[in-house]
């Protein structure tokens, strides 16, 4: 039996041409999903304008391939441009896509808009495309959901009081400040927001009270144009605090006492409200190098060797009690205070104190507050009269009432007698006579001298005359000595003032 051959060639080929019309239709069909664009987007709100901004990017999936976008179909319909916008930016159709790149466009939208669709068209041409080869084609679409945060308002054009943000600047020791107002939006309506700076005097360079108002108090309003404000204090000479504050002067507090009422958190710069609305520094200051107050003293010897002191609180800086130290020699001590703009004068320094004085406040003696007794010049001077004969030279020192103790040196010839005088009281020395024609009298205490002649008459010139010597003096000239006598004692006060540091003779 003869079995007919069965040829496998023509299945074999059928096979192969499905297979390849297979292969080829797939191949035909690639470009058609493999080129596409992928879109994605960015929302922001436009305050000022009220309006939504999408930002879209639109990507070429391709890295060899320049994609064109062929059409732009946006929902809302305003139109996409090229981002970044501007009056010239063109639309995003017909824009080429760089290949692996990418573009953006920028599309509007009302900002009560609750979602956005964008739709791309997009086209890869080559050299040669023609209508049997035609370019790979795209249409891709993406949808955004737009009011996750609420609907997109436009900015306020103004700002409430209520909500207001500030800054400030402060120099407390040169009594200066400002306050600005934050951002571009004045207050709203008639709104005004006062600040006020204050100075003080204060007891001391750090806080305490009672502290009181120094000046005129600083104060402005930020409100309707104005939006930035400067403010300038006096500042005293002495201790101080100088204070930013929330409000105007109607919030100034004058005194400032102890448990009293305080700023706490008016001041600028504080933690917490209304301060902490403004930022800036510390609002506040202590310091200053010198009391305010201004301590003064006054002496007035008097001529029994006692010093009345004067103590005055009455000047310009002058804004609390001065507690004065008057210290004289010898430990003694006395503590007088004085109220702001008054005076104390009955502080009286003994004559055996006065020697050297010092007035003090907080430890430290004062300007000017040094003394030591004085002889006031219109005190009455010691006087002295001589009684003399033919055998004795007698001198006497009378001190008058209310003087002090004054010392008294007698020297005639190489004998020196020194005495001292009470006030209301005299001292006599006689000497031998001798043949020393004068007598010279001391007090060093006041810087006077007086030479005080020895010439009796009628003695007989040492034994020559018809009277031997030694006897007394009687008849004319007695009655010269005593008028002698007489006249020193009218006249010794003058005879003193004019012989301060130089010798007087007079004829005994």
């Amino acid at each position: 039996m003869i079995r007919p051959k069965l040829s496998l060639r023509r299945p074999l080929a059928v096979l192969a041409a499905a297979l390849i019309g297979s292969t080829g239709a797939v191949a035909l069909a690639s470009p058609a999903s493999a080129h596409h664009t992928t879109i994605s987007a960015t929302v922001v709100c436009d305050q000022r304008s009220g309006e939504r901004v999408i930002t879209w990017k639109v990507v070429n999936s391709e890295r060899r391939k320049t994609a064109t976008i062929t059409n732009v179909t946006a929902n809302p319909a305003t139109t996409v441009v090229l981002a970044p916008e501007g009056a010239d930016a063109a639309e995003l159709k017909g824009t080429a896509i760089p290949k692996a790149g990418f573009v953006e466009g920028v599309q509007r939208v009302p900002g009560d808009t609750t979602s956005a669709t964008l739709t791309v068209d997009a086209a890869w041409f080559q050299e040669g495309d023609s209508r049997r080869n035609k370019a790979p084609r795209s249409s891709d679409s993406k949808t955004i959901k737009l009011d996750a945060d609420g609907a997109c308002a436009p900015a306020p054009k103004c700002v409430d009081a209520s909500a207001a943000k500030y800054s400030h600047t402060f120099d407390g020791p040169k009594g200066t400040a400002t306050v600005k107002l934050e951002g571009d939006q004045p207050l709203c309506g008639d709104a005004k927001q006062y600040f006020t700076l204050v100075s003080y005097f204060a007891p001391r360079p750090q806080f305490a009270t009672p502290q009181y108002v120094y000046g005129t108090p600083a104060s402005d309003y930020l409100g309707g144009t104005q939006t930035e404000i400067e403010l300038n204090v006096g500042v005293p000479d002495c201790h101080t605090q100088v204070d930013l504050i929330w409000g105007g002067v109607d919030e100034v507090i004058d005194p400032l006492v102890e448990n009293g009422e305080r700023y706490g958190n008016k001041k600028l710069g504080e933690k917490g409200a209304p301060g902490n609305r403004s930022s800036g520094p510390q609002g506040w200051y202590n310091g200053g190098s010198k009391n305010c107050t201004t301590p003064a003293s006054t002496f007035a010897s008097a001529c029994d060797g006692t010093v009345a002191v004067s103590l005055s609180n009455d000047g310009s800086l002058s804004r609390y009690a001065v507690e004065f130290e008057v210290r004289g020699e010898n430990g003694w001590s006395k503590k007088v205070t004085v109220e702001p703009g008054k005076a104390d004068n009955e502080t009286v320094v003994p004559a055996e104190n006065a020697g050297k004085i010092e007035v003090l406040v907080d430890g430290e003696v004062i300007e000017g507050g040094t003394y030591k007794w004085q002889r006031p010049e219109d005190c009455p001077l010691p006087t002295v009269t001589t009684d003399a004969d033919c055998e004795t030279f007698a001198l006497t020192a009378s001190n008058p009432e209310g003087g002090v103790p004054v010392k008294v040196d007698f020297t005639y010839g190489d004998k020196t007698e020194s005495r001292t005088v009470a006030p209301g009281t005299s001292e006599k020395v006689t000497f031998k006579a001798g043949d020393d024609e004068a007598a010279l009298v001391v007090l060093p205490d006041l810087g006077l001298e007086l030479e005080v002649v020895y010439a009796p008459e009628g003695c007989g010139g040492g034994g020559g005359g018809e009277e031997p010597p030694g006897l007394p003096v009687t008849g004319a000239a007695a009655g010269g000595i005593a008028a002698g006598a007489i006249a020193l004692l009218a006249v010794g006060a003058v005879l003193f003032v004019m012989a301060r540091r130089r010798r007087i003779h007079f004829t005994a």
